[in-house]
């Protein structure tokens, strides 16, 4: 048994110590940290799901990809480096002094002569006053050197450069450091906890005072890295640490306020900078200091830094006007709402949750061939891009939300405040999508000649209701027919036609009049009969749209160009409403705008051990690279001198000092020639 754990005992020292075992670690750690860099660590788990799907989602869950540096395996390979990289010192360290310290005077005269450079002398001179020059000549040369007597001469070893042996300490214990470093930041206290039973992720979305304690750190926690946001004339004693697919609440020693949060943009809207005013005060309220923190300018109290990270929204209020898109009405209705805050949304379609998600007082926007719309093409439902000119733009400011159903089942919308010129036309844009990972498709609702919603959504109203359809019809039979052909039969077809038109599309848009046609034509009368649908429809609709105005006592619209557009442009925008997902229509009105501060906060006591560690790694490759070490032997006998010279790289600045070594010994051994006679 004694045998067998020496036996183990052995083997283990021999792995640990092994420059293999070590640069595997190492191997490992370099790719694992490239991964930390490219990938964004500790986002929310939705976000990866969105990004590599259910299937790679869950490979690199069970790898430890989305939080690679408190990931087990990391930590334990850390461990194990620590201790490789420990016992490579306390085995190599003691031969390294020997080395630096000797002189390797015991070296033989056979093995010198075996030496690649070596260089040989003839003298005269006694070899005591030969030695004596020639060590005068390596020491101000910057060696040291030791002179021993031997039986048939002197024999000369000297030294320089012994202090790159250094490096290899220095480089060794870097990594030792830097390991140690990063386990001190590793959470071991939580994972231990965690292990344990005595912490747990809590995965609920609940208000953080409802957190129970199992999900909570304690202020004194060693080691934390959490988010918190908080917007203007707030506070917050607590951050959020994002981990596996829950979060940890860590309670802070002091408490935030955030006075005032101040953005620059640049001219074309994006931002410039931006900087946030804060108060600490402790737990009694005591005010302990107050400070603006920027951009890779934080503050640090208490062993906590505080780095500005973001911004986002922090509660704008938003004054709205709903419209109900399909009814036959233009009757609007007001809604309140305040960002990250639900309402409930009575409509004849059913009751929805609306979720006022975000507000952008800008937007940057591609307005070309396909315009970008907060890193999204801008498409039209059904249709393509939008515009053909390119030029970026801000547009103002644009709202986000999510309209979800009794069933749970939401759709995003980001609607613009102001109107947009596409085409040498100005429309309101509504964009949504189904899901996160999707680009907004955007329906667009024309405005008339004043710069209003209202002619359209007239227009609209008057193109759904039922009762007005006859009265339409016959107006546009009467304005297609010569006086003559009133009241006969074809009058009747006509106005027929149009009526069923109009209920058509009333139904389901441009979709329903293709089914009808495809159901209904002959194959290769189609193309004709959709042109002659579409035309009646047109008309039929600039007589609705003057029927609407004079239900709202206004004057009847100009038979021009613009109204045309206006005609087409309400045909084009209510068929897609269809597609759009949503019974209503929300514009903004009116928002009065509160930003929030996104901040970071850390407590990390292994960034100082990292950063020392990295300074001995400097110094370490300094003493490799540039201190070299270089070993001249001087063997001088009656009549014969033996230069060898020996270094760990041949490198050309050996090969020329070599070369100076070589000439300074026929140097002196001329000079000590000429003395002696």
């Amino acid at each position: 048994m004694n045998t067998a754990t020496h036996y183990f005992g052995k083997s283990l020292f021999e792995l640990l110590s092994s420059m293999r075992f070590a640069i595997s670690l190492l191997s490992i750690l370099a790719v694992a940290s490239i991964v930390g860099t490219v990938l964004k660590q500790a986002e929310p788990y939705s976000n990866y799901i969105i990004q590599f799907g259910p299937f790679w989602f869950q490979v690199f869950e069970k790898l430890g990809l989305y939080d690679v540096y408190h990931a087990a395996w990391f930590l334990v390979i850390l461990t194990f480096l620590v201790a490789s990289t420990s016992v490579c010192i306390y085995r190599n360290a003691p031969n390294f002094a020997r080395e630096m310290k000797s002189f390797r005077e015991h070296v033989s005269e056979q093995s010198l002569a075996a030496f690649k450079h070596k260089h040989e002398a003839v003298t005269e001179q006694p070899p005591e006053m030969l030695a004596a020059s020639a060590q005068r000549y390596l020491e101000g040369q910057g060696y040291k050197v030791k002179s021993l007597l031997r039986e048939d001469g002197m024999l000369l070893a000297a030294k320089a450069g012994s202090w790159n042996r250094l490096g290899y300490f220095l480089a060794h214990s870097a990594i030792v450091m830097i390991c140690i470093g990063g386990l001190m930041d590793g959470n071991l206290v939580f994972k231990a906890q965690q292990v344990l039973g005595y912490k747990k992720i809590e995965t609920r979305d609940i208000p953080q005072s409802q957190v129970p304690a199992i999900s909570r750190l304690s202020p004194s926690n060693p080691s934390f890295r959490g988010s918190v946001q908080i917007p203007e004339g707030s506070s917050a004693d607590v951050a959020f640490l994002n981990v596996a697919d829950g979060y940890l609440v860590q309670d802070l020693p002091f408490t935030v306020a955030l006075k005032q949060f101040r953005i620059e943009h640049y001219s074309t809207g994006q931002p410039k900078s931006f900087e946030s005013d804060i108060e600490l005060f402790d737990r009694s309220g005591k005010k302990i200091r107050e400070a603006t923190i920027a951009v890779n300018h934080p503050l640090i109290h208490d062993n906590i830094a505080i780095y500005q990270a973001s911004f986002a929204d922090g509660g704008t209020r938003l004054s709205l006007r709903g419209w109900n898109l399909f009814a036959p009405t233009i009757a609007t209705f007001p809604i309140e709402g305040t960002v990250h805050q639900n309402t409930t949304l009575t409509s004849a379609a059913g009751n929805y949750t609306l979720e006022f998600t975000d507000f952008r007082p800008f937007n940057i926007e591609n307005m070309g061939g396909e315009v970008e719309a907060s890193g999204d093409t801008m498409s039209v439902l059904g249709g393509s891009p939008v515009s053909d000119k390119r030029h970026l733009r801000n547009v103002g400011p644009s709202f986000q939300y999510k309209l979800r159903d009794a069933r749970g089942q939401a759709r995003e919308f980001s609607n613009y405040m102001l109107p947009l010129e596409l085409d040498g036309r100005w429309y309101l844009m509504s964009g949504v999508r189904e899901s996160p990972n999707e680009s907004f498709r955007y329906l667009r609702m024309p405005l008339d000649a004043g710069g209003d919603i209202d002619s359209f959504m007239r227009l609209r109203g008057a193109l759904l209701n039922a009762e007005l359809r006859p009265e339409i019809a016959a107006r546009f039979a009467r304005q297609a027919l010569p006086q003559e052909a009133w009241g006969t039969e074809i009058e009747d077809k006509l106005k027929f036609s149009a009526t069923q038109v109009l209920a058509l599309f009333a139904e389901g848009g441009f979709q329903s009049l293709g089914v009808f046609i495809e159901d209904k034509v002959p194959e290769a009368e189609r193309d004709k009969a959709a042109g002659t649908y579409l035309r009646i429809l047109e008309l039929a609709a600039f007589e609705a749209l003057q029927i609407a105005n004079r239900q709202a006592s206004l004057p009847a619209p100009a038979a021009d160009d613009a109204t045309g557009w206006l005609v087409r442009d309400t045909l084009n925008s209510m068929s897609d409403m269809f597609v759009y997902g949503a019974p209503i229509y929300l514009q903004l009105m009116q928002y009065d705008e509160v930003k929030a501060s996104g901040l970071q906060l850390t407590r990390s006591p292994g960034k100082n051990v990292v950063y020392f560690g990295s300074l001995l790694l400097t110094l370490g490759v300094f003493f490799m690279l540039y201190v070299r070490e270089r070993r001249v032997w001087v063997r001088i006998k009656p009549g014969h001198a033996l230069l060898a010279m020996s270094s760990a790289k041949h490198t050309i600045d050996f090969e020329k000092e070599f070369v100076q070594h070589a000439q300074a010994l026929d140097t002196l051994t001329q000079q000590t020639s000429t003395s002696a006679k």
